[in-house]
């Protein structure tokens, strides 16, 4: 399992003081109020950044981080990703999953044959879709519904599924 789980992308800077807006990549933008620390990634590079303000606006996270002062610090975290350290992520419900979680794991039916791998998770109105790589074959869609997702096993990095009839003809 990762050991970092994304919350969000910055977008550009925000204002002269040095501010930046970040596209929030979790299910509740809120959390960013129970945050005070981040990892900023950028170009590979790790960095430990402190949280001073959050502020929101429609779908966007204003921040203000400690040390960076100015519309040109602030440019310099253009394109970087920020993550939370697993230990500092909201906790999940039971048969909730992270998506990092997710992406990546086998995908095998309840008949124990193997489908290929999670390369995607689309998130629908309705429900979340898993979008599986297959050799020689387009993406599987498996809807992330009860009916369709028998098993997730984490430690082993496997999902056992039960393909609904017409599934594999879409």
């Amino acid at each position: 399992m990762n050991q970092m789980l994304r919350v969000g992308a910055v977008i550009k800077p925000h204002g002269i003081r040095g501010e930046i807006k970040v596209w929030p990549t979790t299910d509740d933008p809120q959390r960013y109020d129970e945050l005070s620390e981040l990892v900023l990634v950028q170009r590979g590079a790790e960095k430990t950044v402190y949280i001073e303000e959050v502020k929101y606006f429609k779908n966007i996270v204003i921040l203000k981080l400690q040390d960076i002062n100015d519309m040109d610090a602030a440019e310099q975290l253009r394109g970087a990703d920020l993550y939370v350290k697993r230990e500092d992520a909201a906790p999940l419900a039971e048969g909730e999953y992270y998506i990092g979680d997710i992406i990546g794991m086998d995908v095998i039916t309840d008949d124990g044959v193997s489908l290929g791998r999670i390369r995607d998770v689309i998130d629908t109105a309705a429900n979340d879709v898993y979008a599986v790589k297959r050799e020689g074959a387009k993406d599987l869609l498996i809807p992330a519904i009860r009916q369709c997702i028998r098993n997730v096993d984490l430690e082993k990095n496997v999902m056992t599924v039960h393909l609904l009839d017409g599934l594999l003809d879409l």
